[in-house]
């Protein structure tokens, strides 16, 4: 059985843009973190006085069907609701069943590159796929330089999804006084968590957390001082950076940097990687930028991070830079641009 794609309600104020907001991640009953950080950006343009249909995979189970059904549904989505402008989150597969709404409807289509999207053009055979997609698109946002770099296509704006500052405000840290390090995310190669549980072993001193679930939790488990958690609700996140002193994201590559920002604006430091997005927003201020591939640059890391003290303001007067609504309304700019051009 196809996993059923999810079309939500419209809330509409005159004089507002009629978006058809295409996505292959968003919350569901199976999976309530999945893609949860776009949940914002609908809310904010809402918000701005925009119409929004969503339509979107809320599931991770289901293969490549759930993508062709996606496609099917937005181009339903698009011959019903008549949208001003179509956009897709990720070049392919979501992009390519946009770019068939958007002919559909005749509407130009915008696009929001995110990061396996990009790194998937590697691939020929995906290469070849996400081609017309790049061509068909009126407008192309990329989440970061970094990632704009190495799209085959000059992007039009760089915005990221943000940080709600409300939902992330500063918390107080519990009463036990050893350093605490928080991980958040998929437990994979590319996330690099396994160096990381290394790393502390060799600090020596405190907890580290893994929030996330993947392949390589067995590699995780078991090791003194470590808990793996698995997946929780995006509502639950905070809670557990709370409770933390430092957040660990120091993957081999990363797009953007989404749990990075998120600890960030609530006053924790944090280690962050120096290949991707992270260096456009992690100052020297905030958190502690590292060669994941360098072991005891690593442990070094760990070490500056929990030396900063919690909470950390600095962290947060960055992050506050990358505020949703900001974000938001720069993703509303190109969506009423591309609509004025059609």
């Amino acid at each position: 059985m196809v996993p059923p794609c999810r079309c939500d309600g419209a809330i509409y104020s005159p004089g507002g843009v009629r978006i058809l907001f295409v996505t292959p991640m968003w919350p569901g009953p199976d999976d309530p973190d999945f893609g949860s950080f776009l949940v914002p950006i609908v809310r904010e343009l809402r918000l701005l006085g925009h119409e929004l249909d969503v339509v979107a995979i809320d599931r991770r189970a289901g293969g490549p069907r759930r993508h062709a059904r996606l496609a099917v549904e937005t181009v339903r989505a698009a011959r019903r609701t008549r949208p001003d402008v179509v956009f897709a989150h990720m070049l392919f597969p979501a992009g390519a069943g946009a770019l068939l709404g958007a002919r559909a409807a005749r509407a130009p289509l915008v696009v929001m590159a995110h990061g396996q999207d990009v790194a998937n053009l590697d691939r020929r055979v995906l290469r070849a796929a996400t081609a017309p997609v790049l061509r068909g698109a009126r407008a192309l946002i990329a989440n970061s330089r970094w990632l704009a770099a190495r799209i085959p296509r000059a992007s039009d704006a760089i915005v990221d999804c943000g940080v709600d500052l409300d939902a992330f405000a500063p918390r107080p840290r519990g009463d036990d006084p050893a350093p605490h390090f928080l991980c958040i995310g998929s437990l994979t190669e590319r996330k690099n968590v396994v160096a990381l549980a290394d790393a502390f072993a060799r600090f020596g001193e405190g907890r580290l957390t893994f929030l996330g679930d993947g392949p390589l939790r067995p590699a995780l488990e078991g090791r003194a001082g470590v808990h793996v958690v698995g997946r929780v609700p995006h509502a639950e996140v905070p809670g557990w950076i709370a409770r933390a002193d430092v957040v660990c994201q120091p993957s081999l590559t990363e797009a953007f940097g989404q749990a990075a920002l998120e600890a960030m604006a609530m006053e924790r430091a944090v280690v962050a990687t120096i290949n991707g997005g992270p260096v456009e927003f992690v100052t020297s201020q905030a958190g502690v930028l590292v060669d994941p591939t360098d072991p005891q640059a690593l442990v070094r890391a760990l070490r500056d991070a929990a030396g900063r003290g919690t909470p950390h303001p600095a962290a947060r007067a960055a992050a506050a830079e990358h505020d949703v609504r900001r974000q938001a309304a720069r993703m509303a700019d190109v969506l009423e641009a591309a609509q004025r051009g059609r």
